[in-house]
């Protein structure tokens, strides 16, 4: 068969599947790197395993966009007919910014464009909480838990968190309790399981666009109800990445039946014959019939060829692509392979050891994003001519207007970058979590050391927690940024404790949500973006002090005037 003329497949969105597989039985090679087939759902008699994973992937993804599914052998007039099922990739993925950046007004625009909005599923039971305690302003939080489908646990989520009005000027957040590998209180699930259900719900709505949702593996305790309530609200892709989310796929089909979950927890100085799973069972919550749910794609974000081959070969589920994410984007980085020493600046320095090896992850058969300084429509084209599906981009959507970054804080970058003076430093003990993090330069804020060293250490959020096993063989909790003493006192370095910020504390401010402490003295921001903030003043018009997710979208299409 000769090759295809492929048909035009919409203004935003592109036809992709890698030409390597050759899995159509078409010659696929001299079609333009990046682009794609049109795709069969019958495979030849002979295909490899890699081929096989690349149809069933394919198949997902024709799901996920709600393209027919293809019954029938492929033929050449239908192909240049355009006739014959599509399997529709974005070309852009938004990244999903924690905390509370990527939040629900900013992935419904996106999904609008016809790209794939993410929302951050970081501290969204307090993020949701917070809301509510300010009165929920428009209402937002509100409506989506009214839509939620069991309706006694809404009205308890509501009843506890809801503040008619707001809370007065300057009084404290309500707290809300800390997750346990075992016995979390249940009015905390109850809102993890909510809080998670709203923001996907808030960012689905109006559209028929797929919305992902992303996670840090990093952030544990509590993953299952967290995944549970974004699916329940038809969560269409969960995204992850810091660490290695090798039993996530499986959450995932089990889910979908609303069955039973298990994770296992990372517990420091656990021995062999400990129990180390976190469980979920989502009988113990249903209420009536529970809705039919989809299982959504799994995409995790990575940083070499290594993890990309183990999460595809040994995850107990379904991986269905990849993020392929360097060290220039924001937020937490994977830390340099072979641990060289830090640059005069003190800052981490990579290397040819942390450049994945591209052709490696084409031969993997399975649609790949590249993140990280690709935010321009050159790093488009470019990732798309080394058999990209596209690209993720944070950085510019950060700080677009739909983002939930704070607005003075949006306005402040965007000055410094228009002037030339945005900086960023990769902090590589400032994350309690020991990964690098990436932090804008800010007078005022925690990256100031001064601000650092001023601040009361205190840790009443805790996702960043470190769960350790204590001699009696209970997990305990520490975190490197508590309070010195309090470390040490649970076996923790003080070696590790110095220069670690409270990220938990910060990132809520980051998005006008920071605690209020004693004396009316809130919570200080530290804000991330990645190594490209410089640029972001180039999606400004003439004269303009802000710009929109649809400004983006149309910069990094190269459709912009």
């Amino acid at each position: 068969m000769g090759q295809a003329s492929l048909p035009h497949a919409g203004h935003w969105r592109h036809v992709y599947w890698p030409a390597s597989t050759g899995a159509t039985g078409l010659d696929l090679r001299g079609l333009g790197a990046g682009f794609g087939v049109w795709f069969t759902g019958h495979l030849p008699w002979a295909v490899s395993r890699e081929q096989y994973r690349a149809y069933y992937a394919l198949r997902q993804l024709n799901a996920l966009y709600d393209a027919p599914d293809p019954g029938y052998i492929l033929k050449l007039a239908d192909l240049q007919a355009g006739k014959a099922p599509v399997s529709v990739l974005p070309k852009i993925i938004q990244g999903g910014m924690g905390a509370g950046v990527s939040n629900w007004t900013l992935a419904n625009a996106v999904s609008r464009l016809g790209q794939l909005g993410v929302v951050s599923g970081t501290a969204l039971d307090v993020i949701v909480s917070r809301r509510l305690q300010d009165g929920d302003p428009g209402g937002h939080m509100r409506r989506a838990i009214a839509r939620f489908p069991f309706p006694e646990m809404a009205g308890r989520v509501l009843a506890r968190h809801f503040v008619e009005g707001g809370r007065p000027a300057g009084t404290p957040y309500r707290a809300i309790p800390m997750y346990a590998r075992t016995g979390s209180a249940r009015e905390l699930i109850e809102l993890c399981i909510v809080a998670n259900f709203a923001e996907v719900f808030l960012a689905r709505e109006g559209h028929d666009g797929p919305v992902g949702i992303n996670y840090l593996e990093k952030i544990q305790l509590p993953v299952l109800p967290s995944i549970y309530g974004a699916m329940l609200a038809g969560v269409a892709a969960v995204l992850m990445g810091a660490g290695i989310p090798i039993r996530v796929p499986g959450v995932l089909d089990t889910f979908a039946l609303h069955g039973p979950a298990e994770y296992p927890l990372s517990i420091t100085g656990s021995i062999e014959g400990d129990d180390t799973l976190m469980r979920f069972s989502p009988s113990d919550w249903i209420e009536g019939t529970p809705p039919a749910m989809k299982r959504p794609l799994f995409l995790p974000i990575i940083a070499s060829n290594t993890l990309a081959l183990t999460l595809s070969r040994k995850a107990n589920g379904r991986v269905d692509g990849f993020i392929i994410e360097g060290p220039t984007a924001g937020g937490h980085n994977a830390p340099p392979r072979g641990k060289p020493p830090l640059s005069a600046a003190g800052e981490p320095v990579y290397g040819e050891r942390d450049v994945v090896d591209l052709a490696k992850m084409r031969e993997l058969g399975l649609p790949f994003w590249l993140a990280g300084g690709r935010g321009t429509a050159e790093g488009l084209r470019d990732a798309l001519a080394r058999g990209a599906a596209g690209i993720q981009v944070g950085t510019a959507f950060a700080y677009c207007v739909e983002s939930g970054l704070d607005t003075a804080t949006k306005e402040r970058v965007l000055r410094l970058a228009a002037a030339g003076s945005a900086r960023i430093f990769t902090d590589p003990v400032a994350s309690p979590t020991g990964f690098p993090f990436k932090v804008v330069q800010l007078e005022g804020t925690l990256s100031s050391e001064a601000e650092y060293l001023a601040r009361t250490r205190i840790c009443d959020l805790g996702y960043l927690r470190e769960p350790y096993r204590k001699e009696d063989g209970s997990t305990g909790y520490r975190c490197a940024s508590e309070p010195v003493a309090h470390y040490i006192a649970k076996g923790g370095g003080e070696e590790n404790a110095q220069g670690r910020k409270c990220l938990c504390n910060a990132l809520m401010a980051d998005i006008g949500i920071g605690q209020t402490r004693a004396g009316g003295i809130v919570e200080k921001t530290l804000v991330t973006s990645g190594d490209d903030v410089a640029d972001t003043a180039r999606f400004l018009a003439p004269g303009a002090a802000s710009y929109s997710a649809a400004d983006v979208v149309a910069r990094l299409l190269g459709v912009a005037s």
